[in-house]
């Protein structure tokens, strides 16, 4: 089968690879996504939280998601408290650094799914979803990139924004360095009996880093970044009383907590990515070189390659940016974007 061409093929549609493929919407760029399955709202509250820092919110203004996104299910952080150890503590507020805020608390789902209504609006982006990577070939002037149903994508330039376990990563020899803090980041939501007004909170015990963060209403989501066995035995503990020890953890700051969300808990480890991109060499150079899908794991977006667009990215002498040469084919993370 014929590959379909474009310029860019985006592997992976979570919050890197979306966000890459909407801040393309004005280029002359073709665009290809592939995702195996589109984003989708939980019932009730996301467990999963992020903090936007203002120069992100700025970002998702600019590529035209912000605006869509339910304002009342997004919260601003108007201060921080940060208790360390004994009587250190350290505060610090938008007021006193003279912005309107410090960043919002929003739900991991709400920002994946107005990116991917985004991304569906878009003219210069083709989604491939349901899609699901089975073979990649590199040649001289194109990376090609075929499909589990048979059809074949090519590219000058592939971007792995799959996830902390990419699969382009390790189809490229990219050396992933995995290294466990021996830790579970445990994450909830609760109701709160008195509100936050607007405060992050974050406490630096001798069982862990704990943070509660504001959400929209009188609504927390707290992170809890504490050994295995201590997380472990937290999840283990009825809702009620899991609200008391996070509760009582926080000095009771707001009260009584009420369960949200059931609990969940995740690994915390550092990774390191020391080559974020993988040239194709000239076909002369070597035998056809096609790797085969992995078995596939569980992802989540974990990597961060904010330095790989620089070296990915060339300026015409017409003054148009494009994909680079076929120096630079592919790119494994999941912050990928471009940087003029």
């Amino acid at each position: 089968m014929q590959p379909t061409e474009y310029d860019l093929v985006i592997v992976g549609g979570g919050l890197a690879g979306l966000s890459l493929a909407c801040a393309l919407r004005d280029t002359r760029l073709r665009i290809a996504l592939v995702e195996q399955q589109a984003p989708c709202r939980p019932a009730g509250w996301d467990a999963r939280v992020y903090a936007v820092s203002p120069a992100n919110t700025r970002f998702l203004q600019e590529i035209g998601a912000w605006k869509h996104m339910a304002a009342e299910r997004i919260a601003p952080i108007q201060a921080m408290h940060v208790f360390g150890d004994g009587v250190a503590r350290l505060d610090f507020s938008a007021y006193q650094s003279g912005i309107p805020e410090l960043g919002w608390i929003l739900e991991s789902s709400l920002m994946a799914c107005e990116l991917w209504e985004n991304a569906k609006r878009q003219g210069n982006l083709t989604l491939l979803c349901p899609g699901t990577p089975a073979r990649l070939e590199m040649h001289s002037e194109a990376a090609v990139l075929t499909l589990t149903d048979g059809s074949a994508l090519s590219a000058r330039l592939l971007v792995g924004a799959d996830g902390r376990d990419s699969w382009v990563r390790e189809a490229q020899g990219l050396q992933a360095i995995d290294t466990p803090y021996g830790e579970l980041g445990l994450v909830a939501n609760f109701d709160c009996q008195r509100p936050h007004r607007g405060i992050a909170r974050q406490w630096f015990r001798a069982d862990g880093v704990l943070a509660w963060l504001p959400m929209a209403g009188d609504r927390i989501s707290i992170v809890w970044s504490t050994a295995d066995d201590h997380a472990r035995q937290l999840l283990a503990l009825a809702p009620d009383d899991l609200c008391e020890r996070v509760a009582a953890a926080g000095n009771h700051e707001l009260g009584v907590l009420r369960p949200l969300t059931p609990a969940a808990a995740f690994p915390l480890r550092l990774m390191r990515v020391p080559r974020t991109v993988a040239p194709r060499r000239p076909w002369s150079a070597m035998r056809r070189t096609v790797f085969t899908r992995f078995p596939a794991t569980e992802s989540t977006s974990a990597t961060r390659t904010r330095k790989c667009w620089p070296t990915c990215w060339q300026r015409r002498p017409t003054g148009r940016t494009s994909a680079a040469s076929a120096c630079c084919p592919a790119i494994s993370g999941s912050d990928a974007r471009k940087r003029s």
